[in-house]
């Protein structure tokens, strides 16, 4: 009906309706490295040509998740140039990377949070 009641009056049944039918994907976190260059106000030091970063960010896929951090970082004032994605927790796992309990620690903190964690920082210098 047009109320948004069912043909009886009653309120439609939870998990009805158009969304209904589409399951909810869960979120994974993924690895990235980022590339930034020079911008007014992002806070590198004064000789840096840029900066490379290790980033933890959650998404439902790793598109989601480059699009959450390259967001987030430009809101930072940070210039983000290339992001280069090496796979979830599991797939660096099944490629024999060697991954250590505070790393992992922060992996799972982006997914609690549902977040973009920089766990790693490196100016470049010429």
């Amino acid at each position: 009906m047009e109320d948004g009641t069912n043909d009886d009056g009653t309120p439609p049944a939870a998990g009805s309706g158009p969304d209904a039918a589409r399951p909810k994907r869960p979120q994974k976190v993924y690895t990235l490295v980022v590339e930034v260059g020079r911008k007014a106000g992002d806070g590198l030091p004064e000789k840096a040509t840029g900066a490379g970063l290790v980033v933890y960010a959650s998404g439902v896929d790793e598109a989601e998740a480059v699009r959450e951090t390259v967001a987030i970082l430009k809101e930072a004032d940070l210039a983000p140039l290339e992001v280069t994605g090496h796979g979830t927790l599991e797939d660096r796992l099944k490629a024999g990377d060697e991954i250590d309990p505070d790393e992992q620690a922060l992996m799972m903190r982006a997914l609690a949070e549902n977040s973009v964690i920089v766990a790693e920082m490196t100016p470049f210098f010429d």
